[in-house]
């Protein structure tokens, strides 16, 4: 499964926006492109400079290739429509990834370690083992760690992690750690997604 292995701390400072949690020191002490002649880089940014910068962070945070994003805005982009904007569409179709509901019910840290989680074959979906991070998770599904994971160090010691994490409660995910379950009751609404995105730089970046 291919998937984006370069230092999620260089992306950070590209995009000027902490993608990992191990990446805000890091920001806080370093601002900037990296690279040596960064710095110089000054000028104001073009507006398809702008929308490409959004695009990237987006697609970045949620850890998808650039063939994976682009089939998704386009899905979002054909299925928005009766007050549904298609910027908040694609936005609901991360959030609703199992690797990204795994790191919102607060069972990893961030979202790389979650699709570590679920590629390594530690969850069932509603009773089937499953191991494709992509799966998009639908109201009514329940997501559980399988039992034989339970036994291992890290789910023995998942309270560590959950205290390590800083999930608000989600209208639209149950997460019970004591049970290792994940109940997905609803859709997610665009407040509970990323805040700091502008998604219309988005929809406008793939409408040129």
């Amino acid at each position: 499964m291919a998937r984006d292995t370069s230092s999620i701390v260089k992306q950070s400072r590209r995009e000027g926006y902490a993608l990992h949690p191990k990446a805000h020191k890091v920001l806080a002490r370093k601002s900037g492109i990296p690279g040596q002649h960064a710095h110089g880089r000054q000028n104001k940014p073009s507006l398809y400079a702008t929308q490409l910068r959004e695009k990237q962070k987006v697609r970045r945070t949620y850890g998808l290739l650039e063939k994976q994003f682009a089939r998704l805005m386009n899905e979002a982009d054909r299925a928005s429509g009766a007050g549904v904007l298609p910027g908040e569409l694609l936005l609901q179709l991360l959030e609703r990834r199992i690797d990204n509901a795994v790191y919102r019910a607060g069972f990893a840290t961030s979202r790389r370690a979650a699709r570590q989680l679920v590629s390594h074959g530690h969850f069932m979906l509603n009773g089937r083992r499953v191991d494709i991070p992509s799966i998009r998770l639908k109201a009514g599904d329940v997501l559980e760690v399988r039992e034989k994971s339970r036994k291992s160090g890290y789910f023995a010691a998942i309270d560590d992690v959950v205290g390590n994490t800083s999930q608000s409660p989600l209208s639209w995910l149950k997460s019970d750690v004591k049970k290792f379950k994940i109940e997905i009751t609803g859709l997610p609404k665009r407040e509970e997604a990323e805040v700091e995105i502008n998604e219309q730089l988005i929809v406008e970046y793939y409408s040129r």
